[in-house]
């Protein structure tokens, strides 16, 4: 019998018709990450974070009109950030995607978006009245394809994992039925990745083919204390943190079964960082369903299947992140951090 595997490539681009491409501003230390689907796409959104920030998230729920989307879009620079998304829709529509209403000469892209908080960074923010993430959005998606950077790449630029420098990470898995899931996430969380007392990360145990690093599981109970790579209490300020994730799967769902998707997705922000989903934070996981392969039957077994198949992509896809990060100013690295 046939086991789940991680894809060719072990990116969410595994996932046939999906691509993804990055934009940053080094000066800024921001950027932007589209992912992009070839076609419209099935798609779902579910927000568990105390302090998110999102853009067309709601048009997204499974009683409302709107079933496909254009694109994703992950950017930094919270609030500014947002625009990110009017630029890939000027772009996208300028080339004919979206639907188009009756009597109305332009197309109309769906782009749902959300943001995370990278404004005390560091970086030159000094952008007065022309923040550079219209430009972003549209670059990133310019250049969006196949393979694509992990670490401070794209979202994942200015991006901190509570004590630690965070980032982009990305995870695939090949089910036995031959459906693909494939996760892609920016790590900006206030909790930590890493295991107290240890230098193991809490995605570790999920890891598959040493991609991140080769991790070593404790040998005794790890502590219950406060992390001590996640933010302190006095530390964190609500909205100052975010992990977002999108999961692509080739399955054939619809708005509903999407929306159950991204439900047990967030599963891996739980499985990955601690504390997760709380006051400080705004995670957000977005789901695209491009519906090349049939579910299996009894259909809510293989959704359930495909759900616990999403949150461990989302688990190394997070661990990834943080593990391919890079130190920046007074941000350490994981590696870097631990002499790895």
């Amino acid at each position: 019998m046939s086991r789940a595997h991680p894809g060719p490539r072990n990116l969410i681009t595994d996932v046939a018709g999906i691509r993804v491409g990055h934009a940053t501003d080094p000066a800024a230390l921001t950027g932007v990450t589209v992912i992009l689907p070839d076609a419209r796409t099935i798609a779902a959104c579910d927000v568990r974070g105390g302090a998110p920030g999102t853009r067309e998230t709601d048009a997204l729920d499974p009683t409302c009109l709107v079933e496909a989307v254009d694109a994703i879009v992950l950017s930094g620079g919270s609030v500014y950030g947002l625009d990110a998304a009017s630029g890939v829709v000027q772009l996208l529509g300028s080339r004919g995607r979206g639907f188009q209403l009756p009597g109305s000469p332009l197309t109309t892209p769906v782009v749902p978006s959300a943001i995370l908080f990278d404004l005390a960074n560091g970086g030159d923010k000094a952008w007065e009245l022309e923040p550079p993430y219209r430009r972003l959005g549209m670059e990133a998606c310019v250049r969006a394809g196949t393979d694509f950077a992990l670490g401070n790449a794209g979202a994942g630029l200015g991006a901190r994992a509570g004590a630690l420098k965070g980032g982009l990470g990305s995870a695939s898995t090949v089910l036995p039925s031959g459906v693909v899931v494939g996760a892609l996430a920016a790590v900006n969380s206030a909790g930590s990745a890493v295991m107290p007392g240890t230098i193991t990360l809490w995605a570790g145990l999920f890891e598959q083919t040493g991609e991140m690093g080769g991790q070593v599981m404790p040998q005794g109970p790890v502590s219950l204390d406060w992390p001590e790579n996640a933010k302190r209490p006095k530390e964190a300020v609500p909205g100052a943190n975010t992990t977002l994730a999108v999961v692509a799967t080739s399955a054939a769902l619809s708005p509903v079964e999407a929306k159950r998707v991204a439900i047990m997705a967030q599963d891996g922000f739980a499985r990955a960082l601690r504390p997760v989903h709380t006051p400080f934070d705004g995670d957000v996981v977005f789901v695209l369903a491009t519906g090349a392969h049939a579910l299996e039957e009894p259909r809510a077994l293989a959704l359930s299947y495909l759900g616990m198949a999403a949150a461990d992509c989302v688990t190394r896809a997070i661990g990834r992140g943080v593990y391919e990060a890079e130190s920046i100013g007074e941000w350490p690295s994981y590696r870097d951090h631990y002499g790895l």
